[in-house]
């Protein structure tokens, strides 16, 4: 017999069951689709210099081409993250998808620079929504005592993404055309589109916040706890705070404020180092004397070492906490990318220290996720994410911008590692005072 009416808070229902076939169906969705956006988000520059030949220019005329796609990136970040939580996320992921796969698919018939710079735009609004809306919906269907790991268990498949995608380019374009990589990058997110629509749920947590009807949630969460029994007066909540109307401005609302002005210069900060070092790097180390298959070599390490710093990091925040784990690793991130500079010709101990400062920045920046999906609640989470992302690829504007700035003025590559880890001692910093505000406001 079912138990009498009553209230039903969702959230601890999912924090106090483990992990079943249902959410690791989603968190496995997920995965795919930021895999193939990291895939998406690398490809041009996997094809610049057959494009380049066809088109019958310098290959260092891309410059605009890849801004354009990082303006893409940090547009979509910032615009269409506030309506998922509008309209949900499980919509805007879809949406986000379709986008970056039509407009890949659509670069297979350009034929001019200024095509090209627009469809890596219109790509780029795609790859930018798509991470910031993976991000809350991992999050909600998360148990917190494991929520951090699972968080960047999903999104270290970004830079796997780039790494897989720079392997299968090298094999496709010799033989079937730089066309090859974008048929590829476009069909197959397509293909992920109709998946999606099949089997991809809404967040329960976000159908809780916005008084879904309640049999459609009894049903959801009885995916997650099959033993509990629900009777039709039970009333679902969500104990945390429930906000409505313009969704960014309670960003800054309820004391939010500082916490969001630290989390976008942490985010702007490690974003400018991260592209500053994935633009530059394998031209800094030939310079340096390395020979080019080194230099990629090393590049490939520097993301490797990211996705397994991201899944230990995830791991050991959820142990002894966010700002403690983050705090160390972006400290080790400052001696390891400042190292990078002094070590020269020392190439098997320069691919260590890499592959470290990868650890210690790419892994960290996918550990993040998890801090600025915990520092807002259900109602705001995608535009909290958004936002920070968003702000974060303006970074990843300037930083490859002033690297080649200090190159024009032959910077030696030992001055310029050691100003690239300057971000890192900020962002250091900043964790330190992001803790601090959360201690002080008792959370």
């Amino acid at each position: 017999m079912a138990p009498s009416s009553r209230t039903i808070e969702v959230a601890e229902v999912i924090d106090n069951r483990p992990v079943g076939g249902f959410q690791i169906r989603i968190f496995i969705l997920c995965a795919v689709v930021v895999m193939l956006d990291g895939f998406d988000a690398q490809a041009i520059a996997f094809v610049a210099g057959p494009i380049a030949r066809q088109f019958g220019m310098p290959v260092t005329s891309f410059g605009p081409i890849f801004g354009a796609g990082t303006l893409g990136l940090a547009l979509g970040a910032l615009v269409l993250p506030p309506f998922a939580d509008r309209f949900g996320r499980r919509n805007l992921i879809i949406l986000a998808t379709l986008i970056f796969g039509v407009f890949s698919l659509a670069t297979v018939w350009v034929n001019s620079f200024g095509g090209l710079a627009l469809m890596r735009f219109l790509t780029g609004i795609g790859v930018g929504a798509a991470v910031p809306n993976v991000v809350p919906l991992t999050s909600e269907y998360s148990p917190k005592r494991i929520r951090a790991w699972l968080i960047t268990l999903v999104t270290v498949t970004w830079p796997l993404g780039a790494v897989l995608g720079g392997l299968i380019s090298s094999k496709l374009v010799p033989v079937y055309g730089w066309q090859s990589v974008f048929y590829l990058g476009g069909i197959t997110p397509l293909v992920m589109v109709v998946i999606l629509l099949l089997w991809l749920p809404e967040s329960i947590r976000f159908m809780v916040s916005r008084k879904a009807d309640a049999k459609r949630t009894a049903a959801m969460l009885r995916h997650i706890a099959p033993n509990l029994e629900y009777s039709p007066g039970d009333r679902f909540v969500l104990a945390e705070e429930s906000l409505g109307g313009f969704s960014v401005r309670h960003l800054f609302t309820s004391g939010r404020a500082a916490v969001t002005v630290l989390l976008w210069t942490a985010f702007f900060m490690n974003f400018l180092l991260l592209f500053f070092i994935f633009n530059w790097l394998p031209t800094l180390m030939q310079q340096a004397g390395m020979p080019i298959e080194r230099a990629i070599i090393a590049t490939v390490l520097f993301n490797l070492g990211g996705i397994v710093g991201g899944i230990l990091h995830g791991r050991l925040m959820d142990k002894y906490g966010n700002y403690l784990v983050l705090g160390i690793a972006y400290a080790f991130g400052t001696v390891f990318v400042g190292a990078i500079g002094f070590l020269g010709g020392q190439i098997p101990l320069l691919l260590t220290v890499t592959t470290l400062a990868g650890f210690c920045t790419v892994g960290t920046q996918a550990a993040s996720n998890a801090l600025a999906a915990s520092l807002y609640p259900t109602t705001v989470r995608s535009t909290g994410v958004g936002w920070a992302y968003g702000i974060g690829r303006i970074g990843s504007i300037v930083g490859p911008v002033v690297g080649g700035i200090f190159l024009t003025l032959h910077w030696g590559m030992r001055d310029l590692f050691l100003v690239a880890a300057i971000p890192l001692v900020c962002t250091t910093i900043v964790i330190v005072l992001l803790s601090r505000c959360r201690a002080a406001a008792g959370s």
